[in-house]
């Protein structure tokens, strides 16, 4: 998935006809006064990362005058929300507050539908709501090929005890939300505080958007807002975690190339997905090894895409090694995993003899992949070596090659 800032979220809510409020971005204390100045009122200063729950962090200051706003900003500029540098501040006009609401649409995996989540008691911890007061909380599927009337948001709104205009209003919004969630092939928008102002407007006061990164070759209008592969990410991406998201996105219709940096670590880690992948991991380090980085290959990817992430994988300071493991594959082709790896090594200029390369493949055309794995001279295995005995194997080669 891939996370989209509020600024961005907030230009699309409006594109939509949502109210939200006047906001601009800086990456200074002298940027946030001189947008404190231009609103001319009370202003909200937000941390701009890719998370939610900054209200909890501390990262939400409240300023009344543009020197106050100066001095807020230094603060959240100095923090870290999570992992996040905090980069650049969102000033927000303040708006009167009468009520806060929550609305929140997401994917439901297991109703594989579309779902909202509302209430009216929104502006707080809405799990901790559910716990205590899920009376208080709507949850709404949505059936994923009639789509969201306007009769429904209707009914969500009215079962919550809203009336009159203020019934009007919440209805035009929550279809507007919809809409916007379900053109931009969203996974998660969430607005809490969804605010009645104390002249009874609806506002979309804080928004946290998330949109599905496989389907971005539909939005080219999106590009330049989301973070691809950040939904992932415990922490701001890497520059070479960037690359690598590159590399697989090329050709998205084929196989899958995800890559993690780690700390330190000597080892370049290239395996197949889900728990073989881990299996590997662990057995390295079990054995004293050291991954210099967290890799899933699979799904059949072309010689391209595994090229390009042999380099990325390989391309960290500090690498001495590289560790190649799957199970036994069922569609992906180990003979293009031969080629792909092989092609990068050779662009590199790496002499298999004085840097261990380890690699443990079995499954589609393996008697062709050991061929050229043999032949460029990299040590190679099938599937009489499990994964944890070539695990061993790789952290040996690594002690003779380098003494440690």
């Amino acid at each position: 998935m891939g996370r989209i800032t509020e600024n961005h979220s907030k230009q699309l809510i409006r594109q939509f006809g949502i109210p939200a409020p006047q906001n601009d971005v800086a990456a200074s204390p002298e940027e946030a006064r001189e947008i404190a100045k231009r609103f001319g009122k009370p202003v909200v200063l937000k941390a701009l990362v890719p998370i939610g729950k900054r209200g909890k962090a501390g990262a939400i200051k409240f300023a009344d005058t543009p020197d106050e706003a100066s001095h807020l900003a230094a603060e959240l500029l100095r923090m870290k929300v999570a992992s996040f540098p905090v980069e650049r501040v969102l000033v927000e006009e303040k708006i009167s507050i009468a009520e806060e609401w929550f609305v929140s649409i997401t994917i439901d995996k297991s109703k594989k539908a579309p779902v909202i989540i509302a209430s009216t008691c929104g502006g707080i911890d809405v799990e901790e709501l559910s716990r205590k007061s899920p009376e208080k909380i709507i949850t709404y599927h949505v059936d994923p090929i009639l789509g969201f009337c306007d009769y429904e948001a209707k009914e969500i709104w009215s079962e919550l005890g809203v009336k009159g205009k203020l019934l009007t209003k919440a209805t035009g919004v929550l279809s507007k939300l919809y809409r916007l969630f379900d053109s931009t092939d969203a996974y998660l928008l969430e607005i809490n505080p969804l605010v009645v102002t104390t002249d009874e407007d609806i506002v979309a006061a804080a928004s946290v958007m998330s949109v599905d990164d496989s389907a971005m070759y539909r939005h080219p209008e999106l590009k330049d807002i989301v973070q691809i592969g950040s939904e992932r990410a415990w922490r701001p991406l890497t520059e070479l975690e960037k690359q690598m998201i590159a590399v697989n996105e090329a050709d998205p219709y084929r196989g899958t190339a995800r890559y993690t940096e780690m700390d330190g670590g000597d080892i370049g880690f290239m395996c197949g997905g889900g728990g073989g992948s881990l299996l590997s991991f662990d057995a390295l380090v079990s054995f004293g090894g050291k991954p210099a980085n967290y890799s899933e290959v699979g799904g059949n990817p072309t010689e391209e895409k595994v090229y390009g992430l042999t380099r990325g994988i390989l391309s960290k300071p500090g690498v001495k090694g590289l560790f190649v493991a799957h199970n036994i594959t069922n569609n992906t082709q180990v003979d293009i995993m031969a080629k792909g790896i092989i092609r990068a090594l050779k662009d590199l200029n790496i002499d298999p003899s004085k840097f261990p390369v380890v690699v443990r493949e079995a499954g589609v055309n393996d008697a062709v992949a050991k061929e050229l794995f043999v032949n460029a001279g990299i040590e190679y295995y099938g599937d009489d070596v499990t994964i944890t005995e070539a695990a061993a194997k790789m952290v040996q080669r690594m002690k003779e090659t380098y003494g440690e």
